[in-house]
């Protein structure tokens, strides 16, 4: 092919959204994704039988493999935070924190992580861009949420979020603009909690959702399945594949190569970024690049920086300042479910319908900094079929089982808490000295420690749960999870962190590297903070957006 005029590695919120800004502005751009393309109808087909059995699809290729390192010793003290549910036997708590479950959640594909996301659309809190200002803790963000508002309205657009017109009075994102497209209706259990937040001073309201709530931009509206997780079969779902890239490659500038993983980045003379080499169908290509955009997350955009050191760059490419996988945040996640009697359907409805704001600037929750918001989450969190009742809320076996099956199934109710965590020195990622994978790169280790902080805030997020459970009349608990024994994020952050200064972070206000003049980053590696729980792709596209504005001009 002719040379392009931008390399983007990695087609996620950040890698997309930069495609569709540089093309619509006539740049020609190669993007370069590790993974497979999928076919939704082929891919995420919702009619079979066994539907419940399976959650998002993982053809080869389509995830990368994980390490990890400390995840931190477990004190019994804390042992009212472990995770359990009805039907699994209660085991004395491990030593340790372990990657249970899905452990670090991500997809290598075309449209990246956004494939399975369920569809969160949320503006940072613009407090959480001033954390070390104001609390002293953590760093500042080298932007105002004022700054980033214009581009949070373009991600808006090209996403297409539906959601209230006016924010809350507990919302403190200011807006221009109501968001593209009406609020979506609240689902049975999203409505009972709206009831009870009002009880216990934790107000409810319609969550920002990038899914349409009437058709829009050529694709349909929502028809309420409730699996958004499992991969969106119509395309209403404003993941990455069907927004940003469908008009990136409608434009003629693009050139998309899937299952493309790159392997290493190659530096000049001059110490700009020369080319990256990438294999595909078998063979390796060396692809030379004027401009690089990295966009492969918090995990592999540091794990390819630091697997491509070379002579000019002994400790990796664009850590001068040592900061590369450093700062590594992952998602504060807690959930509390229980039986509301009366309550029918609650596996219907959109996922993550209703949200809670009111605690989500960093000094919200006494106690602890860096804030939480709540939602309604008995779908996301597999709710939504008789087996996750079987398996997780109803025991027993024969005739009292299916009796109590059929008595209780759709009436769980979930409230689940998100919250902020605060970089510390024993939380990064790093490449394993011993184990690499198929191409020979060195595979990254998360380690990821809860501090004492974070312990607090886990907490209080446990007890807000828990209190709205009580507001709405449910029954006693039957499942609780949460962060303290269980390491298991679908969000993390900040391992080439953005700043001013090139000692303590790796990139710019714009994510260019401090080092190389033509190497920029566009995902969650450079947040500067987590804010106090926002779902982080709509803040992604918005920098991405404004990156690209600064790289074109």
């Amino acid at each position: 092919m002719n040379a392009p005029d931008v390399v983007i590695i990695g087609s996620g919120a950040g890698g997309a959204a930069s495609a569709w800004a540089l093309t619509k502005r006539g740049l020609s751009v190669l993007l370069l994704e590790a993974g497979p393309v999928f076919d939704p109808v082929r891919d995420y087909s919702l009619t079979n039988t066994d539907w419940e059995r399976h959650l998002f699809p993982a053809p080869p290729g389509s995830r990368g493999e994980i390490l990890y390192g400390d995840l931190g010793r477990l004190d019994p003290a804390d042992r009212d935070l472990q995770s359990f549910d009805a039907v699994t036997p209660r085991q004395p708590p491990p030593a340790s924190r372990e990657a249970g479950g899905i452990g670090y959640a991500h997809v290598m594909g075309v449209g990246g992580s956004t494939l399975h996301f369920v569809g969160e659309a949320h503006r940072l809190h613009p407090a959480s861009f001033h954390l070390a200002r104001d609390h002293g803790v953590g760093a500042d963000w080298p932007l105002s949420y004022d700054e980033l508002a214009p581009y949070y309205v373009q991600a808006e657009a090209m996403m297409g979020v539906a959601g209230p017109a006016e924010p809350s009075g507990s919302d403190a994102r200011p807006r221009a603009a109501p968001p593209p497209l009406p609020a979506h209706p609240l689902s049975p259990p999203a409505r009972r909690l709206v009831e009870a937040g009002g009880k216990v001073g934790l107000p409810f309201e319609a969550n920002m959702r990038a899914a349409n709530s009437v058709p829009y931009d050529g694709r349909p509206s929502c028809n309420y399945c409730g699996q958004c997780s499992r991969g969106c079969p119509l395309g209403d779902k404003g993941s990455a594949d069907v927004t940003y890239l469908r008009h990136a490659q409608e434009s003629g500038h693009l050139t998309l190569i899937a299952n493309a993983p790159v392997t290493r980045i190659e530096l000049g003379p001059n110490g700009r970024a020369a080319a990256v080499h990438y294999v595909h169908a078998g063979r390796t290509v060396r692809q030379e690049t004027p401009i690089l955009i990295l966009s492969g997350g918090a995990v592999q955009t540091p794990r390819l920086l630091l697997a491509s050191a070379q002579p000019g760059a002994p400790d990796g490419v664009a850590n001068g300042s040592g900061q590369v996988g450093r700062n590594f945040m992952e998602t504060l996640g807690w959930s509390s479910t229980a039986i509301l009697p009366g309550l029918e359907n609650s596996h219907m409805g959109l996922p993550a319908d209703a949200i809670c704001w009111a605690q989500s600037a960093p000094d919200g929750v006494q106690g602890a900094v860096g804030g939480c918001r709540y939602t309604s989450a008995v779908r996301e969190l597999g709710l939504s079929g008789p087996i996750g009742y079987a398996q997780r809320l109803v025991p027993g076996h024969g005739a009292a089982f299916h009796r109590a099956m059929q008595a209780q199934f759709g009436s769980a109710i979930t409230v689940a808490a998100i919250g902020a965590v605060i970089p510390d020195e024993r939380s990064h990622v790093t490449l394993s000295p011993e184990r690499r994978d198929a191409n020979g790169v060195p595979l990254p280790v998360i380690s990821s420690v809860l501090t004492q902080n974070s312990l607090a805030l886990l907490r209080k997020m446990a007890e807000g749960c828990r209190s709205l459970l009580r507001a709405t009349g449910a029954g006693a608990l039957l499942e609780e999870r949460g962060s303290w024994d269980s390491f298991s994020a679908t969000h993390v952050f900040g391992t080439a962190r953005m700043g001013t200064d090139s000692a303590s972070s790796v990139a710019d206000a714009f994510g260019r590297s401090h080092d190389h003049a033509n190497l920029w980053i566009s995902d969650a590696s450079l947040f500067s903070s987590t804010g106090g729980g926002e779902a982080p792709s709509l803040t992604i596209g918005a920098l991405a957006l404004r990156q690209a504005e600064q790289i074109a001009g």
